[in-house]
């Protein structure tokens, strides 16, 4: 059985984010708490007792708080169920969580060359001992079984893809750590339980759907895609900013070549946006954003929601 909780629904800066007043923002400190969310991050576990991250956010602190099944084992002095982390991509919004799992605590970092590369390029990570902290590098289209700290099985198969995308922001215009020849910096996931072969896509970043994409994941009973924004200029549209969608490395949700559109004839079970931006009406229960991201099958998530296939 595998299980999956979704540690942070968010894109980067959370919601409220902290120098935002937007409607969401300001409606999630006042009138509806309900909407705060942290940013983007799922675990995942085959036994209930062992369990993986995928991407580690900025507000890790605070989701292992949140959820008791990342809860150090009752009567063990030093503990964690957290066996692993298993990296899409370089952002801030995926990488600064690691550095909370300082304290000395076994588990792996499973991650494609190029991320590696960037995360040995900065000493900052180097806090991560290697007596106890591993970096094992994942292939592009190889599956792999992550193992618990004691070396066994996990029951977890993971077959990571490239993704139409866009290295991290605090690389443009500089050299990849990794050189230039990458591929790597935007990884999307097939996770399966291999007892079952039930299994599920992970997509936290999306640039755009491409043939292959669709074919992959044609048909999948679940679904987490790019929910960034509800719109390509939605930034500059509110004033927020000066990036579209697309020049962050992100599809919309609307518009003829956004996400709801892009998946509508695919026959996927369960869909489950993820990674949105505070900016995003969708995020309002009564919007007709919302209203239209529910109709067209789409489900926005809550921090802490848990699905078991």
């Amino acid at each position: 059985m595998l299980r999956v909780v979704v540690l942070g629904a968010a894109a980067g800066g959370g919601v409220p984010q902290w120098n935002c007043g937007c409607s969401v923002c300001n409606a999630a400190r006042s009138t509806h708490p309900e909407l705060k969310s942290t940013q983007s991050s799922i675990a995942i576990s085959a036994d209930g007792a062992h369990w993986f991250l995928v991407n580690a956010s900025p507000d890790l602190r605070q989701q292992v708080i949140s959820t008791p099944q990342l809860h150090p084992k009752h009567g063990e002095l030093r503990h964690s169920p957290i066996a692993g982390v298993i990296l899409t991509n370089s952002e801030v919004d995926a990488v600064a969580g690691l550095l909370t799992l300082r304290e000395s605590s076994p588990f792996t970092i499973y991650a494609h060359r190029d991320v590696l590369a960037i995360l040995a390029a900065n000493s900052i990570f180097n806090v991560l001992n290697e007596k106890y902290v591993q970096r094992t590098p994942i292939l592009v289209d190889q599956p792999f079984e992550p193992r618990l700290p004691d070396g066994s099985p996990s029951g977890i198969e993971i077959l990571p893809f490239i993704v139409a995308g866009k290295r991290a922001w605090y690389l443009e215009g500089k050299q990849h750590p990794a050189g230039e020849d990458t591929e790597g910096d935007t990884l999307g996931l097939r996770i399966a339980d291999k007892a079952t072969g039930k299994h599920f896509y992970y997509l936290a970043a999306c640039a755009r759907m491409t043939p292959d994409l669709a074919r992959r994941i044609n048909g999948a009973s679940l679904v987490f895609f790019d929910g960034t924004v509800w719109r390509d200029d939605e930034l500059i549209a509110a004033g927020l900013g000066a990036k579209t969608g697309q020049a962050m490395g992100h599809i919309a949700m609307s518009g003829d070549d956004g996400a709801i559109a892009a998946l509508s004839s695919l026959g996927i079970g369960r869909k489950v946006f993820l990674h949105i931006n505070n900016s995003n009406p969708a995020l309002l229960h009564d919007s007709a954003e919302r209203k239209a991201a529910e109709q067209a099958g789409w489900q926005i998530p809550h921090d802490g929601m848990e699905i078991t296939l």
